[in-house]
């Protein structure tokens, strides 16, 4: 992180008694205050009080555990299994960018939509919701187009990077490999 993004960031201190102290309001806040600066688009930097460690990563996982340990998670127990599957794997990085980059197109989108006014309102939750309701069967099918489209491009790149090894590692006095029968 650049020190100029630094000195712009709201600066939270975690104390070993694992109490958050924002600076800029001089006060002691919960992870719930923490979930409302992100909701509001604060920017903001979490740092260990005695050894001035960036610990945002992990505060904002804390928060979204206790989301998924409420009410309606979001990832199902096939897709977090997934997720840590890709731990210590070649395509990690490559698994964590491409999600990255695949929840901002989704935000993105999502811009659009509340940015959009109706009868010079903008998109309010309730909006939101009665929009969800009437188009979320249609709101599904572009999601899964999108999602194959996704799918068939990472699985040419991957195809790509299998060919381009091949013809790197070809050379090399390799045995060959019998293929396997799957049954």
């Amino acid at each position: 992180m650049s020190s100029a993004k630094k000195n712009a960031d709201r600066l939270i201190k975690k104390y070993p008694n694992r109490r958050l102290y924002d600076t800029q309001t001089s006060s002691y806040i919960t992870l719930t205050d923490v979930k409302q600066l992100v909701l509001d688009n604060e920017e903001f930097t979490v740092v260990d009080a005695k050894t001035n460690e960036d610990l945002s990563r992990s505060i904002l996982l804390q928060i979204i555990l206790e989301e998924e340990a409420s009410g309606a998670p979001m990832f199902s127990s096939d897709v977090l299994a997934q997720i840590i599957r890709f731990y210590g794997h070649a395509m990690q990085g490559m698994m964590g960018s491409y999600l990255e980059k695949n929840v901002q197109a989704f935000t993105d989108i999502q811009r659009k939509f509340t940015s959009t006014a109706v009868g010079g309102q903008p998109f309010s939750p309730e909006m939101w919701t009665q929009f969800m309701n009437v188009q979320g069967p249609m709101m599904q099918g572009m999601m899964n187009n999108y999602i194959d489209q996704s799918k068939s491009l990472f699985v040419q790149m991957q195809e790509q990077m299998q060919s381009q090894s091949k013809n790197l590692f070809g050379t090399f006095p390799f045995a060959p490999v019998p293929p396997t029968d799957k049954k």
